[in-house]
């Protein structure tokens, strides 16, 4: 074969070869990486009542990588549809912006397909200076009987009830157990004695505490 043949196929081949590499970047050969799961942050946010917040989903995929996933409306790929279980507690809008609307929880969600993220958004008071329970003196119950108490937080409006956003411990569960998420809560005798009861109430910028002793009879 001539010397100017030789130079024209491989001038030929070369150019096939270019040809398909941009066959293969056009049609998108190298597949994107299948989405995982999805973290939202920041988690379980303590939000005020009439304040917002910021939230963020990041995407982790299956060949182990992690990127920043947008808010908008298709709900697939990269984007995520961020909704609210509680719309009278928390909104969220379609850029993953928190409204607290009302004291309460709500679980907030990043969809993209069937793949998921949640937090939870706690709503609480934005003007709180302290917490007190309404029987500060102390509780007394008898032996496997039940009594309830409240917490109140103080602000500079009034005294708001806050019993089912606060949590609650007792000091000797052998004494005294309480279960919160109520309003009110309620305080089980187990055992004769004298314990403790404290009421934790966080804001967005402060935790308050309140206790009284419970004597069972």
């Amino acid at each position: 074969m001539s010397s100017p043949k030789r130079k024209f196929r491989l001038a030929g081949a070369f150019a096939a070869l270019a040809m398909l590499a941009l066959a293969v970047s056009c049609t998108g050969f190298f597949v994107n990486p299948t989405l995982s799961t999805i973290t939202v942050n920041p988690p379980t946010p303590n939000i005020s009542q009439g304040a917002s917040q910021q939230m963020s989903a990041t995407g982790t995929f299956q060949d182990g990588t992690t990127a920043t996933l947008t808010g908008g409306t298709s709900c697939s790929g990269n984007t995520v549809c961020w909704s609210s279980s509680d719309t009278t507690i928390a909104t969220i809008t379609t850029g993953g912006v928190v409204a607290g609307v009302a004291q309460g929880t709500a679980t907030i969600t990043a969809a993209s397909g069937a793949i998921t993220g949640t937090t939870t958004a706690n709503i609480v008071l934005g003007d709180v200076t302290g917490l007190v329970l309404n029987q500060p003196s102390g509780y007394t119950v008898q032996e496997n009987d039940t009594i309830t108490a409240i917490a109140y937080a103080q602000t500079p409006s009034g005294q708001v009830d806050v019993s089912a956003s606060a949590s609650w411990t007792t000091g000797s569960s052998s004494i005294a157990t309480v279960v919160g998420g109520t309003d009110p809560v309620t305080i089980t005798g187990v055992g004769g004695g004298t314990t403790t009861v404290t009421a934790t109430y966080t804001t967005s910028t402060a935790t308050y505490t309140a206790t009284a002793n419970v004597t069972v009879q």
